[in-house]
């Protein structure tokens, strides 16, 4: 029988999403440790290392039948499969930026995808939008544009980031099975490839595995820092409001922000004062318009 949380927000629910979120947003420190490493190598680890993770949580969960019935499935591998590939990309992505300095355009991706969502949302699923949100949704394209004019070329690492982070969210809500197990799926999925390239990476003694005992416990460590977040935040919001979690997604962009600025010392240039202020506004006027509309739903009795 089916069982519908009562939407509400709880001490467990924010509990865990304000954890997932932190440890989010503190994500780049620790990839900061593996720059040396090739981003291809980190997401294969990645990927290899959150299988025994999300397996040892779906066993203690006792929630592996239906991902058993998944994998007999060819439509929810096919749909897995379309998830896995969106993840990886962003994962590529994001490691990449973190090691060439370019954690402010990861910062401003993560800002940006919550408006994308809603622009998406208008395109795909044809959903109206209010003036408050064309409005954020226009400032929003106005400080990607002012970052594009002032270096001269489109900032591919913030919308690459914002393009696969919300395609995949999108995607997700169509897997016919629950969020741990289908982040399981997705990174079974993964292994194959992931496991052929550590394979092909050591054969040609250019595996960064087995260099030192650090780098092998970053590498394995990678499976911990992917799989615990998403799998604490997947609990989490079952537990909070969707308006809640809005208002909260806002965390991690905003301490990624932190650690570029005041950690890693990246440069706060002109055009970032003049673009990261309009997404901030933007996401105002969004969040405003959100709660906004949130209250003018009738409650059922």
């Amino acid at each position: 029988m089916t069982q519908f949380t009562e939407n509400k927000d709880t001490p467990a629910g924010l509990a865990f999403a304000l954890t997932s979120y932190v440890l989010w947003g503190g994500l780049p420190i620790y990839m900061k440790w593996l720059a040396h490493v090739p981003a291809a190598e980190v997401v294969a680890h990645r990927v290899l290392w959150s299988v025994p993770v999300a397996g040892l949580i779906l066993l203690a969960l006792r929630r592996t039948g239906d991902l058993i019935e998944a994998l007999r499935t060819p439509r929810t591998l096919i749909m897995a499969a379309v998830t896995a590939v969106l993840v990886s990309v962003n994962w590529s992505i994001y490691v990449w930026a973190i090691a060439a300095d370019r954690t402010l355009d990861a910062a401003l991706g993560y800002y940006i995808n919550p408006l994308f969502s809603v622009a998406m949302g208008a395109v795909i699923l044809r959903e109206r939008l209010s003036r408050s949100q064309m409005l954020a949704i226009a400032l929003a394209v106005a400080g990607v544009v002012v970052l594009a004019i002032e270096a001269g070329s489109v900032p591919w690492v913030a919308l690459g980031l914002t393009f696969s982070w919300g395609l995949y969210a999108f995607f997700k809500k169509m897997l016919p099975i629950g969020p741990n197990q289908g982040f399981m799926l997705e990174v079974l999925i993964l292994a194959v490839p992931a496991l052929g390239y550590v394979a092909y990476l050591a054969a040609q003694g250019h595996s960064h595995f087995s260099d030192s005992p650090m780098n092998t416990a970053l590498l394995m460590g990678c499976g911990v820092i992917t799989a615990i977040p998403l799998i604490i935040y997947a609990n989490g919001a079952k537990l909070l409001r969707l308006s809640t979690i809005g208002i909260l997604q806002y965390i991690a962009p905003t301490l990624i922000f932190l650690v570029a600025v005041f950690l890693f010392d990246e440069e706060f240039d002109h055009a970032r004062q003049i673009a990261f202020p309009m997404i901030w506004l933007a996401l105002v006027i969004y969040s405003t318009s959100m709660l906004s509309q949130m209250r003018r739903v009738p409650k059922v009795t």
